[in-house]
C-alpha cells in the first residue's frame, strides 16, 4: 500500500507525563544549544488527556527540573496535601486507623498535591508546544517500522474507515509512516507496540515478570460539610481477603470533589472475583459512606497499572527505540506513584537522545539510557522498594506491611535482603472446581452502580463497523477452556463488560466481545489465563474520553 510519509528526528509515542517530559526536556535541551530538532508527539486519544486515568497524588520532583517555574507558568497543581488518613477495614462495618510508626513512611504525602493528571498532560502538552514541539491527538500507533538491518525506524499510524472484515469504506485514509532518528515508547502499561519490542528484541529475559494490578477510579461531587481539601486516604483490607491483595484510596480534590477508587493485584487467585463489584462494595464501608452521602458521581474509568518495580524493568533500549514510564514500569509501588517516576525517565532519556543526535547518530541503541538512568534519584527510589511487591505476593497484607514498615521507616528501603515474584500474575488462578463463588449485592444506583451505566461516564467510543481490536489467538479456547476450567473469567476482570457469554437458543454458550464498550484498561490483555486475547490499538480517537481523570 502507498502510505504518506513524514520523517522526524523524534518521534514519541504516547502523550502521557513520560512521552510530553521526553518531548519538553529534548526541546530544552535544543532551545538552549541553538539547535532545530523534528519532534514529534502521536497520541491515539481524541485530545491529550483523553486516555490518561491516574488517583493522583502528584510528587512534584521532576516538573521541578523541568519546569522550576511550574506555578508562574499556571500548572494545574492547586490542591496541596494536608493531611494523611491510613485505615485497616476489619470489615465491612469496622475499620482502624493506623498510627504512623504502622505505615510505611513512602505513604506520607508532605509536599505532594492532588491533581488530575489528564490535565497536567493537557498543560505539559502546551509547554511542548510553545516549545516547538509538533503534538497531533487521534493518532494511533498500529505498528512498528524496521529498516532493513532490523532497527526501529518509526510507527505505522492505524488506517480510518475500514470495516469489521478490513475491506475499506467510503472515505477511508490509510495509516501514514512516520520515520524517525529515534523512537520513544511512551503508551503506558502494556503498551501492545512495546510488548511487541520487549518480545522482539527479548528485552525482559533477564528480569521477573511484570506484575500489574487494575485501578479504579470515580469522581464525585459531594456536599460541602463533608469535603476536606487536601486529605488524603488510603485503606487496605475489606473488601479484599486472603484471596486478593491492594487498597482503597479517596483524596479530597479542588471545588467540593473527591477522587476515590480501588486497585487490587492481577494476581488474585479466584476466577469469581469481580474487581468492578469489588470497588462497588468498597464504597458501601461506613468511613467512605459518610463522605459519599448525598454526592453525586460524576466520572468513572479504570487502567491497569505496572507494578513489579526495580525486579521487572526490562532492557529499556534497543536500536532506534527507547522505552519510558509505565511501558516499561518506572513506578514506585511503595509510593503508589509513577507519575514523577516517569517524568524523569522521560528527562533522561531526552537528554541520551539529545547527545546521541548532536554526534549524528540514528537507530543506535542507546544503552547509556540506562546507565544514566541507573546514576539518577529514580533508580535509587526503585531500589529502596525492590521488595515492596515480591513481599506482600508472598506473605500477604499483614506480613508483608510488616516487613515493608520496618524496611522503609527504619533502614531506608536498604535492608541486605531481595525477595522476588518469578510468577506471571495470569498463572496465579485457580479452576473454578476449586474456587468459592462469590455473591455480590445489587447496585443500589446510590453508592454502587452497574458496569453500563459507569462505561456511559467514561464517554467511551468507538466506530462500531471496524476490526475488533480485541483479537483471540484461538476462538475456541473462551468456550471451550475457560469456560470449562476458570468459568470464563473475563466476563468479570473486565471492568466494562466487553466480554460474554451468551447461551444460544440451543443451549449451546457463545463467547461474544462487546469492542465498543473497551476503556483501554489492558487487564484482558494480562490475566486471561490462557493468554489468549491479544490488545491492539483500535482506530484513533477511539476509547474513553476522560474529561479530568
Amino acid at each position: 500500500m502507498e502510505r504518506e510519509s513524514m520523517e522526524f528526528d523524534v518521534l514519541i509515542v504516547g502523550a502521557g507525563p513520560a512521552g510530553l517530559s521526553t518531548a519538553c526536556k529534548l526541546a530544552q535541551l535544543a532551545q538552549e544549544n541553538e539547535t532545530e530538532l523534528q519532534i514529534c508527539v502521536i497520541e491515539k486519544g481524541s485530545e491529550v488527556g483523553a486516555h490518561i486515568l491516574s488517583g493522583a497524588v502528584f510528587e512534584p520532583r521532576a516538573l521541578n527540573e523541568l519546569f522550576p517555574d511550574w506555578k508562574d507558568r499556571g500548572a494545574p497543581l492547586a490542591t496541596a496535601v494536608t493531611r494523611d488518613d491510613i485505615f485497616y477495614f476489619k470489615n465491612e462495618n469496622a475499620a482502624t486507623k493506623l498510627p504512623n510508626f504502622m505505615v510505611p513512611k513512602t505513604f506520607h504525602n508532605e509536599g505532594n498535591y492532588i491533581t488530575s493528571m489528564g490535565n497536567l498532560c493537557r498543560w505539559l502538552a502546551e509547554q511542548a508546544e510553545s516549545l516547538g514541539v509538533e503534538v497531533f491527538p487521534g493518532f494511533a500507533a498500529a505498528d512498528v517500522l524496521y529498516d532493513e538491518s532490523g532497527a526501529v525506524a518509526g510507527v505505522i499510524t492505524g488506517d480510518m474507515g475500514r470495516s469489521a472484515e478490513g475491506a475499506e469504506k467510503d472515505g477511508f485514509i490509510p495509516g501514514m509512516e512516520l520515520r524517525a532518528r529515534y523512537t520513544v515508547f511512551a503508551e503506558g502499561a502494556r503498551g501492545h507496540l512495546g510488548k511487541e519490542l520487549i518480545q522482539r528484541f527479548e528485552l525482559a529475559k533477564d528480569c521477573s515478570p511484570q506484575h500489574y494490578a487494575i485501578g479504579f477510579k470515580e469522581i464525585w461531587d459531594i456536599p460541602a460539610e463533608q469535603h476536606e481539601e487536601g486529605v488524603v486516604v488510603h485503606s487496605t483490607g475489606w473488601p479484599l481477603n486472603a484471596n486478593a491483595t491492594g487498597g482503597g484510596y479517596l483524596y479530597h480534590a479542588e471545588n467540593n470533589q473527591v477522587f476515590l477508587g480501588l486497585i487490587i493485584d492481577l494476581n488474585y487467585t479466584n476466577p469469581y472475583l469481580n474487581p468492578f463489584a469489588e470497588f462497588q462494595r468498597y464504597k458501601h464501608h461506613p468511613e467512605i459512606q459518610r463522605v459519599l452521602k448525598g454526592g453525586k458521581r460524576v466520572s468513572y474509568g479504570a487502567r491497569a497499572i505496572a507494578k513489579g518495580g526495580l525486579h521487572s524493568l526490562p532492557k529499556m533500549t534497543a536500536p532506534g527505540a527507547l522505552l519510558v514510564g509505565c511501558e516499561a514500569g518506572t513506578l514506585n509501588f511503595a509510593k503508589i506513584k509513577g507519575n514523577h517516576t516517569a517524568m524523569k525517565s522521560g528527562i533522561v532519556a531526552a537528554e541520551t537522545l539529545f547527545t546521541a543526535l548532536n554526534a549524528g547518530n540514528a537507530q543506535t541503541d542507546l544503552t547509556d539510557y540506562e546507565s544514566a538512568l541507573k546514576a539518577s534519584w529514580l533508580y535509587e527510589e526503585l531500589y529502596r522498594s525492590r521488595n515492596f511487591g515480591p513481599v506482600i505476593h508472598k506473605w500477604g497484607t499483614w506480613l508483608g506491611g510488616a516487613y515493608n514498615t520496618v524496611d522503609q521507616n527504619w533502614f531506608g528501603g536498604k535492608l541486605p535482603f531481595t525477595f522476588k515474584d518469578e510468577r506471571p500474575d495470569h498463572e496465579g488462578m485457580e479452576e473454578a472446581a476449586s474456587a468459592h463463588p462469590i455473591d455480590y449485592p445489587k447496585p443500589d444506583n446510590q453508592l454502587s452502580f452497574d458496569r453500563n451505566s459507569s462505561v456511559y461516564l467514561s464517554n467511551t467510543n468507538h466506530e462500531e463497523d471496524q476490526p475488533c481490536h480485541l483479537q483471540l489467538k484461538d476462538t475456541s479456547i473462551p468456550i471451550q477452556v475457560n469456560l470449562v476450567k476458570y468459568a470464563e473469567p473475563a466476563q468479570r476482570y473486565c471492568p466494562a463488560g466487553v466480554y460474554e457469554v451468551i447461551t444460544t437458543e440451543n443451549g449451546d454458550s457463545r463467547f461474544q466481545i462487546n469492542a465498543q464498550n473497551c476503556i483501554h484498561c489492558k487487564t484482558c490483555d494480562i490475566k486471561d489465563p490462557s493468554q489468549n486475547i491479544r490488545w491492539v490499538t483500535p482506530e484513533g480517537m477511539g476509547g474513553p474520553n476522560y474529561p479530568n481523570m
